[in-house]
Protein backbone atom coordinates (compact mmCIF):
# COMPACT_ATOMS: atom_id res chain seq x y z
CA UNK A 1 0.00 0.00 0.00
CA UNK A 2 1.68 3.23 -1.07
CA UNK A 3 0.63 6.78 -0.27
CA UNK A 4 2.70 9.59 -2.43
CA UNK A 5 1.90 13.61 -2.29
CA UNK A 6 3.37 15.35 -5.08
CA UNK A 7 4.10 19.32 -4.83
CA UNK A 8 4.79 20.31 -7.62
CA UNK A 9 6.35 23.84 -8.44
CA UNK A 10 5.41 25.19 -12.48
CA UNK A 11 7.63 23.77 -15.14
CA UNK A 12 8.75 20.66 -13.06
CA UNK A 13 6.05 18.45 -15.05
CA UNK A 14 3.84 17.44 -12.18
CA UNK A 15 1.18 16.92 -14.12
CA UNK A 16 2.64 14.29 -16.67
CA UNK A 17 4.83 13.01 -13.66
CA UNK A 18 1.96 11.89 -11.11
CA UNK A 19 0.23 9.86 -13.72
CA UNK A 20 2.81 8.04 -14.84
CA UNK A 21 4.35 7.18 -11.39
CA UNK A 22 0.72 6.02 -9.85
CA UNK A 23 0.76 3.84 -13.02
CA UNK A 24 4.67 2.44 -12.14
CA UNK A 25 2.90 1.79 -8.41
CA UNK A 26 0.05 0.47 -9.90
CA UNK A 27 -2.14 3.09 -7.55
CA UNK A 28 -4.47 5.17 -8.39
CA UNK A 29 -3.93 8.91 -9.76
CA UNK A 30 -5.85 11.36 -7.14
CA UNK A 31 -6.22 14.85 -9.41
CA UNK A 32 -9.49 15.55 -10.90
CA UNK A 33 -11.43 13.20 -8.88
CA UNK A 34 -10.57 15.92 -5.39
CA UNK A 35 -12.68 18.75 -7.30
CA UNK A 36 -15.67 16.42 -8.36
CA UNK A 37 -15.66 14.98 -4.93
CA UNK A 38 -15.60 18.15 -3.62
CA UNK A 39 -18.41 19.49 -6.08
CA UNK A 40 -20.54 16.36 -4.97
CA UNK A 41 -19.97 17.23 -1.36
CA UNK A 42 -20.84 20.52 -1.26
CA UNK A 43 -23.39 20.25 -3.83
CA UNK A 44 -22.59 22.91 -6.28
CA UNK A 45 -21.32 22.46 -9.93
CA UNK A 46 -17.83 21.40 -10.90
CA UNK A 47 -17.26 24.86 -12.29
CA UNK A 48 -16.90 26.88 -9.05
CA UNK A 49 -14.55 24.27 -7.26
CA UNK A 50 -12.53 24.48 -10.27
CA UNK A 51 -12.75 28.02 -9.72
CA UNK A 52 -11.40 27.62 -6.46
CA UNK A 53 -9.04 24.90 -6.72
CA UNK A 54 -5.35 25.28 -6.23
CA UNK A 55 -4.08 23.45 -9.39
CA UNK A 56 -6.31 25.08 -12.24
CA UNK A 57 -3.74 26.92 -14.31
CA UNK A 58 -5.28 30.02 -15.90
CA UNK A 59 -8.00 30.14 -13.07
CA UNK A 60 -5.34 30.97 -10.45
CA UNK A 61 -5.79 34.48 -11.27
CA UNK A 62 -8.53 35.35 -9.12
CA UNK A 63 -6.95 33.20 -6.34
CA UNK A 64 -3.71 35.26 -7.04
CA UNK A 65 -5.64 38.34 -6.29
CA UNK A 66 -7.39 37.28 -3.67
CA UNK A 67 -3.97 36.08 -1.70
CA UNK A 68 -2.15 38.74 -3.06
CA UNK A 69 -1.42 39.79 0.61
CA UNK A 70 -0.49 36.73 1.87
CA UNK A 71 2.78 37.08 -0.45
CA UNK A 72 3.11 40.45 1.65
CA UNK A 73 3.02 38.80 5.06
CA UNK A 74 5.40 35.74 3.64
CA UNK A 75 7.97 38.62 2.44
CA UNK A 76 7.20 40.21 5.97
CA UNK A 77 4.96 42.53 5.57
CA UNK A 78 2.32 43.87 7.47
CA UNK A 79 -1.01 42.90 5.35
CA UNK A 80 -2.95 40.79 6.68
CA UNK A 81 -6.18 38.99 4.55
CA UNK A 82 -9.78 38.82 5.37
CA UNK A 83 -10.97 35.61 6.28
CA UNK A 84 -13.46 34.52 3.48
CA UNK A 85 -16.23 31.59 4.80
CA UNK A 86 -16.42 30.71 1.19
CA UNK A 87 -12.72 30.19 0.61
CA UNK A 88 -12.38 27.86 3.57
CA UNK A 89 -15.12 25.86 2.66
CA UNK A 90 -13.91 24.59 -0.29
CA UNK A 91 -10.38 23.83 1.46
CA UNK A 92 -12.57 22.03 4.09
CA UNK A 93 -13.82 20.13 1.85
CA UNK A 94 -11.04 19.35 0.06
CA UNK A 95 -9.28 18.29 3.32
CA UNK A 96 -11.61 15.61 3.59
CA UNK A 97 -11.94 14.41 0.28
CA UNK A 98 -7.95 14.16 0.34
CA UNK A 99 -7.66 12.41 3.74
CA UNK A 100 -10.52 9.71 2.97
CA UNK A 101 -8.44 9.01 0.08
CA UNK A 102 -5.49 8.50 2.26
CA UNK A 103 -7.40 6.33 4.78
CA UNK A 104 -7.59 3.91 1.34
CA UNK A 105 -3.94 3.43 1.91
CA UNK A 106 -2.83 3.70 -1.68
CA UNK A 107 -2.53 6.59 -4.26
CA UNK A 108 -0.58 9.56 -5.87
CA UNK A 109 -1.84 13.01 -4.45
CA UNK A 110 -1.00 15.90 -6.70
CA UNK A 111 -0.97 19.12 -5.08
CA UNK A 112 -3.89 20.87 -3.38
CA UNK A 113 -1.29 20.91 -0.20
CA UNK A 114 -1.69 17.74 0.50
CA UNK A 115 1.79 17.11 2.11
CA UNK A 116 0.64 19.56 4.49
CA UNK A 117 -2.71 18.16 5.23
CA UNK A 118 -1.41 14.70 5.82
CA UNK A 119 1.79 15.84 7.49
CA UNK A 120 1.45 13.37 10.80
CA UNK A 121 0.68 9.87 8.64
CA UNK A 122 3.43 8.23 8.70
CA UNK A 123 2.55 5.93 5.66
CA UNK A 124 2.78 8.88 3.20
CA UNK A 125 5.93 9.80 0.85
CA UNK A 126 6.03 13.50 0.51
CA UNK A 127 7.63 14.64 -2.39
CA UNK A 128 8.65 18.00 -3.92
CA UNK A 129 9.29 18.60 -7.47
CA UNK A 130 11.44 22.07 -8.53
CA UNK A 131 14.53 23.29 -10.02
CA UNK A 132 15.59 26.25 -11.07
CA UNK A 133 13.62 29.46 -12.35
CA UNK A 134 15.09 29.76 -15.61
CA UNK A 135 15.36 25.60 -16.04
CA UNK A 136 11.90 25.53 -15.22
CA UNK A 137 10.62 27.85 -18.31
CA UNK A 138 12.35 26.63 -20.70
CA UNK A 139 11.05 23.41 -19.85
CA UNK A 140 7.53 24.78 -19.66
CA UNK A 141 8.32 26.14 -23.17
CA UNK A 142 9.05 23.07 -24.36
CA UNK A 143 6.64 21.25 -23.20
CA UNK A 144 3.46 23.25 -23.34
CA UNK A 145 4.40 24.91 -26.42
CA UNK A 146 4.67 28.42 -25.32
CA UNK A 147 6.81 31.51 -25.65
CA UNK A 148 9.02 32.80 -22.68
CA UNK A 149 6.22 35.78 -22.25
CA UNK A 150 3.29 33.44 -21.29
CA UNK A 151 5.55 31.00 -20.06
CA UNK A 152 6.53 33.83 -17.21
CA UNK A 153 3.12 34.80 -16.92
CA UNK A 154 1.56 31.25 -16.14
CA UNK A 155 4.76 30.60 -13.90
CA UNK A 156 3.99 34.07 -12.03
CA UNK A 157 0.46 33.02 -11.57
CA UNK A 158 0.32 29.40 -10.49
CA UNK A 159 3.48 29.65 -8.10
CA UNK A 160 2.55 32.75 -6.46
CA UNK A 161 -0.82 31.25 -6.19
CA UNK A 162 -0.40 28.09 -4.76
CA UNK A 163 2.29 29.85 -2.50
CA UNK A 164 0.22 32.04 -0.78
CA UNK A 165 -3.04 29.12 -0.76
CA UNK A 166 -0.88 27.66 2.04
CA UNK A 167 0.72 30.42 3.57
CA UNK A 168 -2.56 31.86 3.85
CA UNK A 169 -4.59 28.83 4.44
CA UNK A 170 -1.62 26.61 6.49
CA UNK A 171 0.86 29.07 7.75
CA UNK A 172 3.67 27.24 5.80
CA UNK A 173 6.02 27.79 3.41
CA UNK A 174 5.94 25.70 0.49
CA UNK A 175 9.12 25.63 -0.15
CA UNK A 176 10.21 24.16 3.94
CA UNK A 177 12.27 20.87 3.36
CA UNK A 178 10.19 20.08 6.78
CA UNK A 179 7.29 19.22 4.69
CA UNK A 180 8.96 16.88 2.25
CA UNK A 181 10.90 13.36 2.16
CA UNK A 182 12.44 13.86 -1.37
CA UNK A 183 13.58 17.20 -3.26
CA UNK A 184 14.04 16.64 -6.75
CA UNK A 185 15.18 19.16 -9.25
CA UNK A 186 13.04 18.36 -11.81
CA UNK A 187 14.77 19.99 -14.61
CA UNK A 188 17.69 18.02 -13.99
CA UNK A 189 16.27 14.98 -15.04
CA UNK A 190 13.61 13.32 -17.45
CA UNK A 191 10.18 12.92 -16.80
CA UNK A 192 11.21 8.74 -16.41
CA UNK A 193 13.80 8.88 -14.20
CA UNK A 194 11.85 11.22 -11.77
CA UNK A 195 8.97 8.52 -12.13
CA UNK A 196 11.83 5.52 -11.36
CA UNK A 197 13.75 7.64 -8.48
CA UNK A 198 10.55 8.27 -6.51
CA UNK A 199 9.09 4.63 -7.35
CA UNK A 200 11.99 3.70 -5.70
CA UNK A 201 11.85 6.03 -2.71
CA UNK A 202 7.91 5.25 -2.16
CA UNK A 203 8.92 1.63 -1.86
CA UNK A 204 11.60 2.14 0.58
CA UNK A 205 9.55 4.40 2.51
CA UNK A 206 6.81 1.67 2.79
CA UNK A 207 9.27 -0.92 3.64
CA UNK A 208 10.65 1.36 6.43
CA UNK A 209 7.01 1.60 7.16
CA UNK A 210 6.20 -2.00 7.75
CA UNK A 211 9.58 -2.63 9.24
CA UNK A 212 7.95 0.28 12.25
CA UNK A 213 4.89 -1.59 13.07
CA UNK A 214 6.13 -5.05 12.90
Amino acid sequence: MTLVTLSASYGTGGSRIGPELAAELGVPFVDRAIPAAVAERLAVPLEEVLAHDETQGSRLDRLLRDFAPAVQVYAGGGAMIPTAYEEHGYVEATEQVIREHAARGEGVILGRAAAVVLLDDPRVLRVRLDGPVEARLQQAMRGEGIDRKTAKRRMKQTDGARDAYIQHFYRRDSHDPSLYHLMIDATAFSISACVQIIAMAARAHEEHVARGES
